[in-house]
């Protein structure tokens, strides 16, 4: 067993292990640890708490310090500094005709680097930018090209559900999401329908999904060749949450419906997206 304190970085941001190094947290403290990019601050969101090994990547990097009081002040400096980089770097921008979309401005606690978040269409030259940059704040300059999904999550918004977006409000990662997924789940393959502010599928779509294949498993789908009691028929429809089913029947024209435990499965239907629907909707589960 290790002891552990779980640090987040970002509002709803993925949460990382450190050592407490003694110090002793409550949830919500400020602390300072070392990170791949350098000294940064976090907010603790799991107190201290031991954990298996096999559950961790050992050695753990250790935790400075708790925040001081300079430390506090020290983060409101870099965030005012954070606001004057992001205003300039549009300036600069402008300035040199970039086709590119400046979404966040990161800077470091120890102030050893600055790092800029952009979206583009396509690949953008920007070391003329960086050298502009690094002219005017005297520091390791860093831009990074992220997609769209990215820049909801760190610009936020409310989603057709009128909710904040599942993304900047409580996800730490994106799940991964697909058209199978909306197709089993018997939504309408409607880009405007299935699709969020980002334009990429919608992250809900995992939220169910288990459920969804649980319910597959013991419901005749779409298709299906079924016996009942008035004889043998093909599914049309089924409703997976009610469990009913509605049967076209070989020797009645008027379709019924039937409760899926009335009927037996002669030969399942299978659940497929064809390629005319792949094509279309593929640009949708890209990252």
């Amino acid at each position: 067993m290790t002891e552990i304190i779980g640090v987040r970085f970002k509002s709803a941001g993925k949460v990382y292990y450190f050592s407490p190094n003694g110090v002793n947290t409550q949830v919500g403290d400020i602390v300072i640890v070392e990170t791949a990019r350098g000294v940064e601050s976090g907010e603790v969101v799991i107190s201290n708490r031991s954990l298996p090994d096999e559950e961790l990547t050992v050695p753990l990097k250790p935790v400075i310090r708790a925040a001081t009081k300079a430390d506090l002040d020290r983060i409101k400096v870099n965030k005012q500094k954070e606001q004057d980089a992001y205003r300039i770097c549009e300036e600069k921008i402008a300035a040199r005709g970039l086709v590119m979309t400046l979404v966040d401005v990161e800077c470091t606690f120890d102030n050893n680097k600055l790092l800029f978040y952009f979206t583009a269409e396509n690949r953008v030259d920007f070391r003329e930018l960086v050298k502009d940059l690094a002219a005017v704040f005297r520091t390791r300059i860093e831009l990074r090209q992220i997609g769209v999904r990215d820049q909801a999550k760190m610009l936020g918004g409310l989603g057709i559900c009128g909710r904040e977006f599942c993304c900047k409000g409580f996800m730490g990662e994106f799940q991964p999401v697909s058209i199978k997924m909306a197709k089993e789940q018997g939504l309408s393959l409607n880009p405007t329908k299935i699709s969020g502010t980002c334009g990429r599928l919608m992250c809900c779509l995992k939220y169910e999904q288990a459920s969804y294949e649980e319910l597959l498993k013991v419901t005749p789908k779409i298709g299906a060749l079924v016996k009942t009691v008035q004889g043998k028929g093909i599914v049309q429809d089924a409703n997976l949450l009610t469990g009913l089913l509605t049967i076209k029947l070989d020797n009645n024209d008027v379709p019924v419906t039937m409760n899926k435990n009335d009927v037996t499965v002669i030969k399942d239907g299978q659940i497929r997206v064809n390629k005319d629907e792949i094509k279309a909707l593929k640009a949708l589960e890209k990252d």
